[in-house]
């Protein structure tokens, strides 16, 4: 059924959010760190392994794709909510945690492409 899809998608994110919040807490930061993050990593870890495991049909699938193809606008008009003004501001620190991800994704997406091609049956 689609509901568990959906089912599986809120568990997912409830506990992402409250890991956001637990990490947030732990360096010091009253704010979430990561809570959406965490709970998309979760959520592809749960369904490879319910898909794995055959507990994974086509209707909870589309569940979960349903509002996987809304988390693009979804992190979008969270993002236009933070104020990078304010972040800039702040100091260094703040830059520096913007710009060390994307140098890691830059760094990686080649590498990540390279092994994509080797395991492709052509």
């Amino acid at each position: 059924m689609i509901i568990y899809g959906v089912a599986i998608l809120a568990f997912c994110y409830v506990i992402g959010q409250l890991f956001g919040e637990f990490l947030g807490k732990i360096i010091g930061v009253d704010a979430n760190v990561g809570g959406v993050g965490f709970a998309m990593l979760l959520l592809i870890i749960v369904s490879d392994w319910l898909n794995k495991k055959g507990y994974l049909d086509r209707n909870t699938e589309n569940g979960i794709m349903f509002w996987n193809q809304m988390y693009i606008p979804i992190v979008v008009a969270m993002s236009a909510t933070q104020n990078v003004r304010v972040a800039i501001s702040s100091g260094f620190i703040a830059v520096l945690a913007g710009l060390v991800p994307i140098v890691i994704c830059a760094i990686t997406i080649p590498f990540l492409a390279k092994l994509s091609k080797n395991t492709q049956l052509d």
